[in-house]
Order: C-alpha cells, then structure tokens, then sequence
C-alpha cells in the first residue's frame, strides 16, 4: 500500500509559470496501475530504432529557432508519489530535474509521456508562456493523444514535435544576425545562436 502522509502540498517550482500548480487527488486506482503495469506488453513500441528516430526529430524540431526542445517517456509514475501525484505533477516535476528551465532565453519545452497513464503534458518555460497559452498546448497534446490511442504512438509524437518546431519558430526565429557565419560557425547557425542548450537524445525513464 503507498504511504500515506497527512498532506501533500501543491506543486509549484520557482523555475515555472505561476500557471504551473497542480493540486493532484490522492488515488488509489492510479497507484495500482502502477503496481499493475507491464513494460513487456505495453512499452513494447518504444523500441531502440523509435527512440533513435524521436531523437532525430527533435533535433529537426530545434532547427530555426531559439527554442529548446526536451521529450521523456517514462513506463510508469513513481510508486512512491503515484497515490498523491499524477502525469502534470510529475511532467513539472521532471522539468525541474533535468534543468528545462536552465536556458538563455527561458525556451525549454518539455513533452512528457507517461506509458502506464496514456498522459502527456507539454511544460513550457515562462519564456515561451508568454508567447504560447495553455490552451494551445493543451490542444496539441489532445490531437496527438487521439492519434495514439489509436496505436499511432511514434506518429502521434513525431507529428507533435514537427507542430511544437513550428509553434516556436513564430516567436523565436532565427535573425540575419543570428545566422551570420563567424569565427566559431563558418556556415552559420543552423540550429540557434546560443548552442544546443539541452540534449536532444529523448530521456527512456523505465
């Protein structure tokens, strides 16, 4: 059974939006889906040529812009947070970890999958927020969540990743100034003037 203290706060990282609180229902059902959860039945698409192929189209979806994109798909939520804590607690939570918000211009957008859940949250930087409502977000993790549903896993993600490439080219594109060849880039930017701030290679959390 999980553990049951008296309370568990809301979850708010200084390094997000003021939009990023969640206040999570204890579950118990969700916590038995991850004692439940079998990696060989149900994570058996994300193979190694998928996560090879994922981590090239987040490359190409940081191309021509100032953004930075991060995916991690994770098997299941922790058991020991899963009664208290569902996917957008834990997509904030891995924002934090692995340093998304730790960009020069606050462009780090995390894409989450939770397997076990059939969740995914896209956590965006106070940077992009400003640019780029809920709304929109929201709207695009629905769209590839219908298609995946519909066994269209790796599509649904590539297909979102082009889109999130797209979204930030809008706000920040790349200036001549930004693609001018220099001392240290003799061909010019390519990708974004600051260097690829975050790794591109997606984060497989079994």
């Amino acid at each position: 059974m999980p553990h049951q203290p008296n309370s568990k706060p809301l979850i708010h990282h200084p390094s997000t939006n003021e939009t990023h609180i969640v206040n999570d229902s204890p579950s118990f059902a969700r916590w038995w889906r991850q004692v439940l959860f079998v990696p060989l039945l149900q994570s058996r698409w994300f193979s190694k040529a998928v996560q090879k192929r994922l981590t090239e189209k987040v490359a190409a979806a940081e191309v021509g812009h100032r953004g930075e994109v991060f995916l991690v798909v994770e098997n299941h939520l922790p058991l020991h947070d899963a009664y208290y804590a569902g996917v957008r607690s834990r997509a904030i939570d891995l924002f934090s970890l692995y340093r998304v918000w730790d960009t020069e211009e606050n462009t780090g957008v995390l894409v989450y999958v939770n397997i076990c859940e059939h969740g995914l949250e896209i956590v965006a930087d106070r940077g992009v927020s400003s640019h780029v409502s809920d709304t929109v977000w929201r709207a695009m993790c629905d769209k590839a969540l219908a298609g995946m549903s519909n066994g269209k896993m790796e599509q649904s993600l590539a297909d979102l990743l082009d889109e999130i490439g797209r979204v930030l080219r809008q706000h920040y594109y790349l200036t001549p100034d930004d693609s001018a060849p220099d001392d240290n880039n003799q061909n010019g930017a390519d990708n974004d003037p600051q260097g690829n701030e975050l790794a591109d290679t997606v984060v497989f959390l079994k």
